[in-house]
């Protein structure tokens, strides 16, 4: 019988690292007297290009902290890679904060400060530049950086459509050209298709 050891558990375990991004102690009034519980930032990332941020209360800070967890990893965000660095320039408002984000050279490093540190590093970006213009409130600059990484990630899918619509365009214009009466035509008509689709999925891959 094959026993794991302790260092394979550990693995599996940490396939997100984690970072607390804020922490604080909030209070509610109720009839009989104050409520106290502690609301809980985390962010989480495999370092990867995935990331994600969770904010949850508890009655303590463990408990916060697993159940911020847990909405992290249901609301993680890929991050597309250019170079070791972001695809392009972005500026992003979210309530009061507001972030630009920045492509860097290699060797540049992350040039960041606050939560877009936090979450540049958990993501795995390896150059990138960065400055806070709004709100330093931590929360909703976390949530301005992923809003940030949503926009390259919709830029690359409409990309992969607009490609995949020109490939589609390409094979429809030489399937008019063969004439459908012809057998061996269609037979050629089936090979163009499966030859879009072997080029779509493997630029889904890519």
């Amino acid at each position: 019988m094959n026993r794991r050891t302790n260092k394979e558990f550990i693995k599996k375990d940490e396939e997100f690292g984690q970072r607390m991004v804020d922490v604080a102690r909030v209070t509610r009034v109720m009839a009989g007297g104050k409520r106290m519980k502690f609301r809980i930032c985390l962010a989480i990332g495999d370092k990867k290009g995935r990331v994600g941020i969770g904010i949850a209360k508890g009655t303590d800070v463990t408990q916060g902290i697993n159940k911020a967890l847990n909405k992290a990893k249901k609301n993680l965000v890929k991050v597309p890679f250019h170079n070791d660095t972001i695809p392009f320039p972005v500026l992003v408002k979210f309530k009061a904060a507001k972030i630009m984000l920045k492509p860097a050279k290699r060797g540049n490093g992350i040039k960041a400060g606050g939560p877009v540190r936090i979450l540049a590093e958990l993501a795995g970006i390896p150059n990138i530049t960065a400055k806070i213009l709004g709100s330093n409130n931590k929360i909703n600059v976390a949530k301005a950086t992923i809003k940030a990484f949503q926009v390259f990630e919709a830029d690359k899918k409409a990309k992969k459509i607009k490609g995949e619509s020109k490939i589609e365009a390409t094979v429809a214009k030489k399937e008019a050209e063969i004439p459908v009466e012809d057998n061996a035509k269609k037979e050629e008509k089936k090979t163009l298709r499966d030859k879009l689709k072997n080029i779509i999925s493997k630029k889904e891959n890519s």
